[in-house]
């Protein structure tokens, strides 16, 4: 199954409404079969820690063929079926991460756009939310901030959701706000993103929003405050944080620090900025994700007025 034909099935699942039946003779499926998938699904999202998406986009789209072959083929109950389909919409939503991570912007927000409708049909609020929350970002992340997307995604304040998955929709709400520019709305869903995530959780979050601390917080904050224009507020946040930030996760630390370094440029420290940029690029050599070295080259031309200072030439060099 080709890229062009996944999609079409996918969006050939996403326009029925219905559980698929299956178009030949196939196992019964249970509850605890569809338990077992999403275990790998989980496993196999740990690689993004690790890998770019032109890397792991294959992985994740051959997991969405698997799942679309077994609702094709296999014999379930209704809600074993549901099950299947939840998970369809969340491989797809990893999948179209990837997809943006690599570079492939349509086929990301397709990804995105079909894993909401098929959410929609089977009721999952969450997996919903937080497909329109990633096509947000995704545009937020280019420069095009989308406000009504993003405000789509926040969940009722009425309704008890899981508290890691309500912060981690509100992060991403102020960072849309933040590119526009709205400092008083980033804000204030920083507040509430903090105080959800200081909330008992009762149950464990998904998995898919289950990365979400305080660190991750933290960071998000000074990225948020960084896009303001707001350094005194956005360094310490991703300057102590960063510091213990494992470069294991070299792709997303070499990310997190180019707001850092911009945030460092807007507080007059051109040289700490260069040094943090220099750090930055280190971490991302050979990193399969053009976002990170994307964000270098634009902080790069905003130091060249300061290319005359020995630390700050070392690094444009």
């Amino acid at each position: 199954m080709q890229r062009r034909d996944l999609l079409t099935a996918i969006v050939a699942i996403a326009s029925t409404g219905t559980i698929p039946a299956p178009t030949s003779p196939g196992s019964r499926l249970s509850d605890m079969d569809v338990q077992g998938m999403a275990r790998r699904t989980a496993r196999l999202r740990r690689l993004d820690n690790y890998l770019g998406g032109t890397d792991t986009l294959p992985l994740y789209e051959a997991e969405i063929r698997s799942t679309i072959t077994t609702l094709r083929t296999g014999t379930f109950s209704d809600s074993t079926g549901r099950a299947l389909l939840s998970l369809l919409a969340e491989q797809a939503q990893r999948a179209g991460w990837a997809a943006f991570d690599g570079g492939n912007e349509n086929y990301a927000a397709t990804l995105f756009t079909k894993s909401r409708s098929i959410a929609m049909e089977i009721g999952n609020q969450l997996l919903a939310a937080n497909a329109l929350a990633l096509l947000a970002y995704q545009r937020a992340s280019l420069g095009r901030p989308n406000l009504s997307a993003a405000e789509a995604s926040r969940l009722p304040t009425d309704a008890r959701f899981n508290p890691i998955v309500r912060a981690l929709l509100l992060e991403r709400l102020a960072f849309t706000y933040a590119v526009a520019g709205l400092e008083r709305q980033a804000g204030h869903a920083l507040d509430e993103a903090h105080d959800a995530l200081d909330q008992p959780v009762d149950d464990p979050a998904p998995d898919w929003a289950a990365w979400v601390d305080r660190d991750e917080r933290r960071i998000m904050t000074g990225r948020v405050w960084s896009e303001l224009r707001r350094p005194l507020r956005a360094v310490p946040e991703l300057e102590e944080t960063l510091d213990r930030f494992n470069d294991m996760y070299a792709r997303d630390k070499a990310l997190y620090s180019t707001w850092l370094a911009s945030a460092y440029l807007d507080a007059g420290e051109a040289e700490q900025a260069a040094h943090v940029l220099m750090r930055s690029k280190r971490l991302c050599e050979g990193i399969a994700s053009p976002r990170p070295t994307a964000r270098i080259n634009a902080l790069r031309e905003r130091l060249l007025p300061y290319r005359d200072v020995v630390p700050i030439a070392e690094a444009l060099a």
